[in-house]
Formats: structure tokens, sequence, C-alpha cells
């Protein structure tokens, strides 16, 4: 089990905004932040539920390659709502809202890339 996942991104006030807005319709907020100074090397933004941030973004060396990121939806009208919202934000399609029963029966997905190209996903794991 995961505790936490983080990784760079290249424009740390874009990539805020873009996650603030679409993460919002699974209930994932920002909790958090931590200064360059504070860390004594790169700033962080910590995006989770109350009381405990899980997802982090920060400044610094960005990876060669995209990464990819999957958040849990309650239920197919939340995995839409995180879509509409991530494209309204500024992210960019990468495989609209349905079912994907190659890996899971009730699997429900939907997928984007963020201002850096990261392929980020809500997915419902619940029947229709």
């Amino acid at each position: 089990m995961l505790d936490h996942i983080g990784f760079a991104v290249a424009d740390f006030a874009r990539s805020k905004r873009f996650y603030q807005a679409a993460l919002a319709p699974l209930g994932i907020t920002l909790l958090m932040e931590v200064s360059a100074e504070e860390t004594g090397a790169e700033a962080h933004a910590g995006f989770g539920t109350p009381g405990r941030p899980f997802f982090w973004i920060g400044t610094g060396s960005r990876p060669a390659q995209s990464t990819h990121v999957a958040f849990v939806a309650p239920d197919r009208a939340t995995v839409d709502a995180f879509h509409r919202a991530a494209l309204a934000a500024g992210g960019t399609d990468n495989g609209a809202p349905g079912p994907r029963p190659h890996y899971h029966p009730d699997y429900y997905g939907a997928y984007v890339r963020d201002p850096d190209g990261n392929n980020i996903e809500a997915v419902c794991r619940r029947p229709a």
C-alpha cells in the first residue's frame, strides 16, 4: 500500500491550479504547502483528504518520461466530473470516461494529460 506519491512539475503555480480544479470532484484538496526555504531545496504542494496529504507536486527536475497516477472515485458520475473539471482546467483528453473491462469487469475510468504531460486517471471499480 502506498502512503503518498509525488513528482516534479515544470510550472508549479500552473500545476497547483490545475490539480486544485481537476481533483475537486474527487474530494481531494490542497492541504499543505512547503516552501523551498523550509526544505532547503524544492517547494511542494500536498493534496489529499482532510488530515492526510497523499499526492504531492513540486519544483525540481522532472523525469524524462511521464508519470501515471490513478485516483479512486466513489462512482461513475464522479469519474465523469473529474474528466470535465480536468479538461476545463487546461488538461487534455487522454481517454474519455467509459468502461475498461480488459482491466476489470467493473472498471470505469477517464484519463487526462496534465500541463506537464503526466497521465492522470480517475477510476471507479463498482458495478454500474
